[in-house]
């Protein structure tokens, strides 16, 4: 598979999770336990990345696997990465309204080229930055709303805290994938068992955040396993599926392509989102979606577009021998 393939598929799977979301509430609320659905998600992935390296065991030679504790122990880290994340997103949300919180989360596309240069040493081109920089910019022109519908002096009347803490909640999420592209490019393993220890630990979190979730609620609903599927309908089934194939897809771009292709394939899931939306939930697109799609495309063709198509090089003209020759006899005939 191309990378670019994969990223077609991953914004295309991106796009519907808000959409599937949505359908799969009732009354506007979820019939079933919403924590449920990553935990699932993590199991899935699990059970198909152990059954593509059984499949990889068959075949000679024998994939490489790494089974040594000191690069074991490497793995639950992004898993506890996010943990802080989604905590500090909660923070956040207290000191923020939505629409603010969404603009500052696009921050991260920016501090994953930061980052992305710094601790995986990857050299971009100004071109490149700009591209990054633009693309941040048409994400946030495309959720910013118009005066009519909210005060445009408080869109960013947020205390400092709120900004110091959207800022540390873009780093957390660029440190978390930037930290998962090193660990599948650090050796030659195999991609599925990379994702088996990935997703292990995955799994074991999400648990540990159910039983919390009980301890909090004094076990009123009774323990997480025994309301596991309960509330679950085709619409719910299909959530889990497409968070699972969207997190082995970006497994596969972590391994084979970089954080960069994973930044444009979410952002570019986003303006989907809310193109389908207008037609799905009668969504009112608006002038800044449009520019922000324009600019996103722009930003798309200066990041991956080659060189001679962005910039009208001179042409090279070869100079003849006889002018050569004459060159020659002049700087001869002067000395």
């Amino acid at each position: 598979m191309q990378w670019y393939s994969a990223a077609a598929l991953l914004t295309i799977l991106t796009s519907s999770q808000g959409i599937l979301t949505t359908l799969s509430q009732s009354n506007g609320g979820y019939k079933y336990d919403y924590a449920t659905v990553p935990f699932l998600a993590e199991v899935f992935k699990l059970l198909v990345s152990s059954f593509l390296l059984w499949r990889e065991c068959q075949s000679s030679p024998l994939p490489r696997m790494t089974i040594e504790w000191k690069s074991v122990r490497l793995f639950p880290i992004p898993s506890i990465i996010y943990l802080i994340h989604n905590n500090v997103q909660f923070a956040t949300l207290t000191y923020m309204d939505t629409s603010t919180y969404q603009i500052m989360g696009n921050l991260k596309i920016v501090t994953t080229g930061i980052l992305f240069r710094l601790f995986l040493k990857r050299k971009l081109y100004t071109l490149q930055w700009m591209a990054i920089v633009l693309l941040a910019v048409g994400t946030t022109t495309s959720q910013i709303k118009g005066c009519g519908e909210i005060s445009c002096d408080s869109l960013f009347s947020a205390p400092v805290q709120g900004y110091m803490l959207g800022i540390l909640s873009a780093c957390l999420s660029a440190l978390a994938g930037v930290y998962t592209e090193f660990l599948m490019k650090k050796n030659n393993d195999s991609l599925y068992w990379q994702n088996i220890q990935l997703y292990t630990f995955g799994a074991i979190f999400n648990m540990a955040r159910l039983l919390l979730d009980d301890f909090r609620g004094g076990f009123e609903k009774g323990p997480w396993w025994q309301r596991l599927f309960d509330g679950y309908s085709v619409t719910t089934w299909m959530v889990v599926l497409n968070l699972g194939s969207s997190g082995l897809l970006v497994s596969w771009l972590m391994k084979y392509a970089d954080n960069i292709v994973k930044v444009y394939s979410t952002s570019m899931a986003m303006l989907l989102t809310m193109v389908l939306s207008v037609y799905l939930f009668n969504f009112k697109p608006t002038l800044q979606l449009f520019l922000g799609i324009i600019i996103c495309m722009m930003s798309l063709h200066m990041y991956f577009a080659p060189p001679n198509m962005l910039v009208d090089l001179p042409l090279t003209v070869k100079a003849s021998p006889e002018s050569l020759n004459e060159i020659s006899v002049d700087r001869t005939t002067n000395s």
